[in-house]
C-alpha cells in the first residue's frame, strides 16, 4: 500500500534552516505528483511546494525563494530544503502524494499523506 514517511523536523532558531524528508513506497513514485504541506497550531492545512513527475516546481508565495523542493528518483524520496526559517513557520509538515499529472497545492488534489513531522522555529 501507499507509504509516505516524513522525517527531518526538528526545533531550529528563527533564521536556521532544516532539511525534511519523505520516503515515499508501494508505488511508482516517479509518476506521481508530489507535494509538501503544513498546518500551523489552530490553522487549517496549507500547500507549500509541488514538483511533478518531469521536474516541474510551484511555489507558494509565502516560502518561495526561502524553501526548495526536489525529488530523487532512484530513492523514491522528496525533500524540501528550507532555510531562513522564521517562527511563523511552526507546523507539523506533511508530504502527499497524488497519480494525477497536474500538480497543484490544493490539499484537494492529493491522494496519499504522510504523517507529518513536527518543525517549532524559535525567536
Amino acid at each position: 500500500q501507499v507509504k509516505l514517511e516524513e522525517s527531518g523536523g526538528g526545533s531550529v532558531q528563527a533564521g536556521g534552516s532544516l532539511r525534511l524528508s519523505c520516503q515515499a513506497s508501494g508505488f511508482t513514485y516517479s509518476r506521481y505528483c508530489m507535494g509538501w504541506f503544513r498546518q500551523p497550531p489552530g490553522k487549517e492545512r496549507e500547500g507549500l511546494a509541488s514538483i511533478d513527475s518531469n521536474g516541474i516546481k510551484k511555489y507558494a508565495d509565502y516560502v518561495a525563494g526561502r524553501f526548495t523542493i526536489s525529488r530523487d528518483n532512484t530513492k523514491n524520496t522528496l525533500y524540501l530544503q528550507m532555510s531562513n526559517l522564521k517562527p511563523e513557520d511552526t507546523a507539523i509538515y506533511y508530504c502527499a502524494a497524488d497519480p494525477r499529472g497536474y500538480c497543484s497545492l490544493s490539499v484537494n488534489g492529493y491522494s496519499y499523506w504522510g504523517q507529518g513531522t513536527q518543525v517549532t522555529v524559535s525567536s
